[in-house]
C-alpha cells in the first residue's frame, strides 16, 4: 500500500472511520523537514501493507482538517486508532524512530 492523499472532505472517511490504524503526515510542498520525511512515509506504507495506512494532508490545500487538530508547525504526526489519536508528534525523524514510534503506538 502506498500513501494516501486526504482531504478536508475525505479526512472522517479515510482516518476517523477507518478500519486499520492511521499515520496522518500534515504536510506542506514548501516545507523542507516535510520532504525530508516523505520517502521514509512512503517505505512505512509499503512495509506495513494493509496493517496501517499512511495518509497525507497538504495543509495549503486543506485548513480546515490542519486547524480541527490543533496542527500549528509541520510536519505534524498523530496516530489514530479507531477514530481516536493515540498519539502525535512534530518534526522529522529518521525512518527508524517513525516506525518505532509506530509500532509502541498501534
Amino acid at each position: 500500500m502506498s500513501t494516501v492523499a486526504v482531504t478536508d472532505e475525505t479526512f472522517d472517511a479515510e482516518v476517523k472511520n477507518s478500519s486499520v490504524p492511521v499515520v496522518v503526515d500534515f504536510w506542506a510542498e514548501w516545507c523542507g523537514p516535510c520532504k525530508q520525511i516523505g520517502p521514509a512515509l512512503e517505505e512505512l506504507a509499503a512495509e506495513y501493507g494493509d496493517k496501517l495506512k499512511i495518509a497525507k494532508v497538504d495543509v495549503d490545500s486543506n485548513p480546515n482538517a490542519a486547524a480541527a487538530m490543533g496542527v500549528r508547525g509541520i510536519p505534524a504526526l498523530f496516530i489514530f486508532k479507531d477514530g481516536e489519536v493515540v498519539s502525535n508528534r512534530a518534526g522529522a525523524a529518521p525512518k527508524a524512530a517513525l516506525q518505532s514510534w509506530i509500532n509502541d503506538s498501534i
